[in-house]
């Protein structure tokens, strides 16, 4: 296992607005790299540097040990890259389009088609092979575009929100699809605005804020970062100042809500905590319909790190 991109003391202006503020990120071999910002943080930026798309004012980018610039070549035939806009050709079908991006790394005829015959394969998309795009579905689209982006087989491949505006069992299949990609060795990098997705296949995640990295680790490793460990929410009708004020008393509470006769007790640490809220409920005779406790979240970890919604 060694390290595929490296990125050190990033730096990238836009005149007067610093996108990124000494960046620096690690994804190692075999990586299914999560990649999370709210809009505006730096994500797109990021990537389109470390693609060598964009030119940037200050750092380092290696790729498999390699400085990377716009004519590695040698770097780039082994790099895919599936973009959020959909980006292929109107005027070529299905076959052709995964024949003319393939074609831009496999100059061997033979070997080309059988790649694209794999590719078409893989996202399951033989069947509409003579189709123009025009004629696909949403989720179809999507799957030729990963197709035209993994075709030539790149060891590393960039996945940047693949799944937007697509029915739920489109995006099972793409989430499946990356999973498989990943086991078969390719290592991905991941950006998604679908919080669940990322906590479902990333093996490591990244946050980033303002331009610079603010967290990383396992799901479990960022879950540990913040103050929340768990919540539990109490549907209770009228449930008076003096009881609220009480149970926000109650060992390692640390804030309550409540709203639209919900009570939500959010917990910093300890044990029997939900044990704990039903004796004072049943102590104080008061009637109460559901109880459930969550655990934090990725979207916990976010909201509490960066203060704001992925989608803000």
């Amino acid at each position: 296992m060694g390290t595929v991109i490296e990125v050190n003391n990033l730096v990238k202006r836009y005149k007067e607005l610093l996108a990124l503020d000494h960046f620096n990120l690690k994804v190692e071999e075999g990586e299914i790299f999560g990649f999370l910002g709210p809009n505006g943080s730096g994500k797109s930026t990021t990537m389109n540097c470390i693609l060598s798309l964009l030119a940037y004012d200050k750092g380092d980018i290696k790729i498999w040990g390699k400085k990377m610039k716009p004519d590695s070549y040698d770097l780039k035939k082994d790099i895919g890259v599936v973009m959020q806009n959909v980006a292929v050709f109107e005027e070529l079908t299905v076959y052709e389009n995964i024949d003319y991006f393939c074609g831009l790394y496999i100059k061997d005829k033979e070997l080309r088609k059988k790649y694209v015959e794999e590719a078409m394969e893989f996202v399951d998309i033989s069947d509409y092979r003579k189709f123009l795009p025009k004629k696909l579905s949403g989720g179809l689209l999507r799957r030729l575009n990963i197709a035209c982006g993994i075709a030539h087989k790149p060891k590393l491949i960039f996945f940047d929100e693949p799944t937007v505006a697509v029915d739920p069992q489109s995006r099972n299949n793409i989430l499946e699809g990356i999973v498989k990609l990943n086991k078969a060795g390719a290592t991905i990098v991941y950006t998604s605005h679908y919080m669940e997705e990322v906590e479902q296949i990333c093996t490591r995640i990244l946050i980033m804020d303002k331009g610079k990295n603010v967290a990383q680790g396992t799901k479990e490793e960022l879950k540990k970062m913040i103050k929340n460990t768990e919540r539990i929410t109490v549907e209770v009708l009228g449930l008076s100042e003096e009881d609220i004020n009480t149970m926000k008393e109650l060992p390692h509470v640390y804030k309550t809500e409540y709203d639209e006769e919900r009570l939500k007790l959010y917990y910093s640490g300890g044990k029997h905590n939900l044990v704990r809220v039903m004796q004072y409920l049943q102590d104080k005779n008061i009637s109460f319909g559901r109880v459930y406790t969550e655990l934090p979240t990725l979207n916990d970890v976010f909201l509490e790190i960066t203060g704001k919604e992925l989608r803000d």
